[in-house]
């Protein structure tokens, strides 16, 4: 199959990480890809700023070391992932706890044998913690009946999970044989973290697959900022298959009209930009709601005393989340020496939003923050899909022959929900071009572990 400046079998808009893992399947596979980029960088909403030696995610996702596609994507093999401490520490009346980071260990059998290992982790010694840190939130049973419903999730599959009845997270978190304060002090605050959701309105199925994917690995973030998995995916594409800068006006299935190279004729039309942006190409295409998020960046001239922590606000007392000390949890995005605290707003920020936001912070961390800089801070009204009930996490992604659209709003939203779209989006395109996948392509992925 021959590609030229003016035409290739597949023409990709969006270089965001569904259009490239697309492409890596595709070119993978013999077919010839140009991938359209309307910005100067690849990599959509996961950019990361380089400012005076500090690395600044524009929103700065919260990964999993469970998520199966970051494994299997061609072209981030040289993916390095920086894990936060185990479990999260969560700030509520004043106090912070540990809690979440309990795993049953390998060989403990059914529900007796993880509140059996669950209550020997909870009643076992720890390092005493300095400043307002406490123990485990709750008590050892309380302690035990979470590690035992983590455990249980972690096992079972994900086609039952979205089996289960369906309705939204915040209605179904009571049946879960918890204790309010486990729920409202770490499991809430938790949800609303990993699905941008603060009223958590999110479909049951989706904040389980979520919770799930938390007991099965760790959270963790690309090393060096999040424009790193972009930037991995474009770089292992053949010479000249993505090219930035390039605005398309209309595109139908047999060619894309831009400003600056004209007319490129293709085979098929693969979509693989934001919701809003397809909608305008291909008109009556489904837009969902967002979850708006704000992130801020911030350097202090010292480290709280957090370490690599992912810290949570259970008592929703302030606009903050959630927020790290993200050079503890990744060296590479400060200069050496220097501190930088990361944290997310969500929902409409304040209208004072690095006063108020260093004023919540100060409370959260339990140190004055008057002498913290602001670095950036960066506002997106449309960073999440919303994924209110009922809903599809796998909407089909070939809309007729020749016409595809992946994205996180065909999916999950998630990183691992966009790289899963853009693998379903591939293997739609190369079964209806009538050629076989490369070898592991777009095989089934195993089940997380």
């Amino acid at each position: 199959m021959l590609s030229t400046a003016h035409h290739a079998d597949v023409v990709i808009i969006g270089a965001g990480i569904a259009g490239l893992s697309a492409a890596h399947l595709l070119t993978s596979a013999g077919v010839s890809v140009s991938v359209l980029e309307a910005g100067p960088r690849v990599g959509g909403r996961m950019m990361t700023d380089e400012v005076d030696g500090f690395r600044l995610d524009h929103l700065g996702p919260l990964l999993n070391t469970s998520y199966p596609e970051l494994y299997a994507t061609p072209g981030l093999d040289g993916l390095v992932l920086r894990n936060f401490d185990p479990g999260v520490l969560v700030h509520s009346e004043g106090r912070r706890y540990r809690t979440g980071e309990i795993r049953s260990p390998r060989g403990a059998r059914g529900a007796r044998g993880a509140l059996k290992a669950a209550r020997a982790l909870a009643s076992a010694p720890r390092a005493p913690l300095s400043g307002s840190l406490t123990g485990a939130m709750g008590g050892a049973i309380d302690h035990a009946r979470l590690g035992v419903a983590l455990a249980r999730l972690a096992a079972t599959p994900r086609a039952r999970v979205l089996a289960r009845p369906e309705r939204a997270a915040l209605d179904a978190l009571s049946g879960r044989g918890l204790s309010a304060r486990t729920l409202n002090g770490f499991v809430r605050p938790l949800l609303t973290a990993l699905l941008s959701d603060p009223a958590l309105g999110t479909s049951s199925r989706c904040a389980d697959l979520a919770l799930r994917g938390y007991a099965s690995g760790r959270l963790c973030v690309p090393s060096g900022g999040s424009a790193t998995l972009p930037d991995l995916l474009a770089a292992a594409l053949p010479p000249g298959t993505v090219r930035t800068g390039v605005h398309v006006t209309s595109a139908d299935i047999t060619a894309v009209r831009t400003k600056e190279h004209g007319e490129i004729g293709c085979r098929s039309l693969l979509l693989a930009t934001g919701a809003g942006a397809a909608a305008e190409l291909l008109p009556g295409l489904r837009v969902p709601p967002f979850h708006p998020v704000t992130v801020l960046h911030h350097t202090a001239p010292a480290p709280p005393p957090t370490g690599a922590s992912l810290l949570l606000d259970a008592d929703r007392s302030g606009p903050v989340a959630h927020t790290a000390v993200m050079s503890e949890v990744d060296p590479s995005r400060a200069p050496h020496g220097r501190v930088l605290i990361s944290s997310t707003v969500l929902g409409t920020p304040p209208a004072d939003l690095d006063r108020t936001v260093r004023t919540h912070l100060a409370a959260l961390y339990g140190t004055p923050t008057d002498d913290w800089e602001l670095l950036a801070a960066h506002h997106d009204p449309e960073a999440v899909p919303a994924m209110a009930p009922p809903h599809d996490p796998q909407r089909p992604v070939r809309l007729l022959a020749g016409l595809y659209v992946c994205g996180d709003h065909r999916d999950t939203g998630s990183v691992q929900g966009a790289l899963s779209s853009g693998r379903r989006a591939a293997g739609a395109i190369l079964t209806d071009l009538g050629v076989q996948p490369a070898s592991g392509g777009t095989a089934a992925l195993p089940e997380a572990a």
